[in-house]
This record gives C-alpha cells, structure tokens and sequence, in this order.
C-alpha cells in the first residue's frame, strides 16, 4: 500500500510540475535579473564558506537537489563550485538548461528521484535543496539518503516553509487568506493564485509534512541521523523580495542547516 501511495503522489508530482515547469522557470528568471540574485548568492556563498573555510570552491562538489529551472545550480557554478543538479521532471531540466546558458556545460543536470538519489555513499561536500520536501511522500526516506551520500564535516541546506499548513489549521487559513488580500490590495503578484493551484492542493493534503510544524520536525529527523542540525527561521528576511515578504507573509522560509559528524 505504501508502494502505491508513493507511485501516486510521485506521478501526480510528475505530471503537474511538467505543466509548470515553463512559469515555475519564469520565476527563476526573474529571480536571475533582480536583486535576488544577488542576496541568493551572498546567502549561498556565507552559509558555505562558513562551513569551509580557506576551502576554494572549486574542491567543493555540490548537489543541488531538486533543482526545478536550476535557479541554485548557476548561482553556485557561477561561486565556483563543482555542481551537480537533478530534478524528478526533464522538463524542468530542459528549463535549468536554458536558463544555465553558457554554463550548463559546466553543471551536470540529471534525472533523478530526490528520495532515493542514485549516488555512492560520501560523494558530496554539499546538499542544497529549495521548496522541495513539503513536496515528498517520504521525505524522512530522503533526508537519510541525503545523510548517506554527505562527506563527513559535510553540509546540508535546505530552504522550505511550512507552505500548506492552512489546509489543516483554521489560524494558518485565515492567515493564508489575509496575505491573498494584501497581494492584492497592494498589487503584488500573488504566486498561490494560478492555474491548476487546486490540483497542487489536492497532493499537498495527501503528503506528510503538510500538517506538521517545522522546521522542528526536520531537526528531531536530522539529530537522530546522528546530524548536527540548527534552524535559521529568519533567512527569508535576508532572501525573500518585498513582494515575497507580503504574499507569503503567513508561511516565512526557514533554514534547516546540518552538518554530517567528522568520522572518528
């Protein structure tokens, strides 16, 4: 039964990020040719260096999982790093492609199930990962992959939001519905209303970590992985734009930021 219920939601997800993958791209462009670049990147570069540090880049070999149109992937090729970037859906990665232009030949985009990532134990210094694993039907599955393919002293950055909580709690709803009122009011462009948003919601109330409160929940997983883990739930003040800051106002991005135990 539990085979079924993943084969389900990873097809649903499948099918619905291949229809958004040409507007979910025209996010990331958008992103890439504003100031978001920019604060991105500083948070990227901060979050790795402080982890290595005298380390150059380059020695630095990086997964970026779930990579959509490949918005992390350039931001941190163009850092310096060796990047690796997979995505369940070609068609984000045709996106990520596009958008990577003259250093797509520099990232290796691949194929691949962000639950069960087709790597040898130890291969990555760093995994990043955005808006990813509210998405997952076993995302405690991934974060154990995730642990086992880290380099001891590796690191793990995982930007997310607790974004469909307002399915299942009557404070987050009238929260949600606020910010739909203040996009609006203020003329903000509101990403949580578009086209086929109600099949999104459909999934999302079917995956686990839509009804539960995180980051705490992914720090207790992460901490019994035997990861050192810590959660920055201020970074959206330090990423999001202005018109971030008023649409998502009710669900702010947090950071889980873990670091794999140095072998003994």
């Amino acid at each position: 039964m539990q085979n079924a219920f993943h084969s389900s939601i990873l097809s649903e997800n499948l099918a619905y990020w291949t229809g958004r993958a040409a507007g979910y791209s025209e996010v990331n462009q958008a992103e890439l040719t504003t100031s978001q670049r920019k604060k991105w990147s500083r948070c990227l570069r901060t979050e790795i260096s402080r982890c290595f540090p005298g380390i150059p880049p380059e020695q630095l070999h990086v997964l970026d999982i779930g990579t959509g149109p490949g918005f992390f992937a350039i931001l941190l090729c163009e850092a310096g790093c060796d990047v690796t970037a997979v995505d369940l859906t070609p068609a984000m990665l045709e996106e990520a492609k596009k958008n990577a232009g003259t250093l797509a030949g520099r990232i290796r985009f691949l194929e691949m199930n962000a639950e069960s990532p087709d790597f040898p134990d130890r291969s990555f210094d760093v995994v990043v990962s955005r808006n990813l694993t509210w998405n997952l039907p076993h995302p405690d599955h991934a974060y154990r992959q995730w642990a086992r393919i880290l380099k001891p002293g590796g690191l793990l950055l995982n930007f997310d939001a607790n974004w469909y909580s307002y399915l299942f709690h009557e404070e987050a709803q009238a929260a949600f519905e606020q910010d739909r009122i203040n996009s609006a009011e203020q003329g903000v462009w509101d990403q949580n209303v578009g086209e086929n948003f109600d099949v999104m919601e459909d999934i999302a109330r079917r995956v686990p970590l839509s009804d539960i409160r995180r980051p705490a929940w992914d720090l207790n997983l992460l901490e019994s992985l035997g990861l050192q883990a810590e959660a920055d739930e201020e970074v959206w003040k330090r990423v999001w734009s202005e018109e971030e800051k008023i649409s998502f106002s009710s669900t702010p991005l947090f950071l889980v930021r873990a670091r794999k135990v140095l072998a003994t």
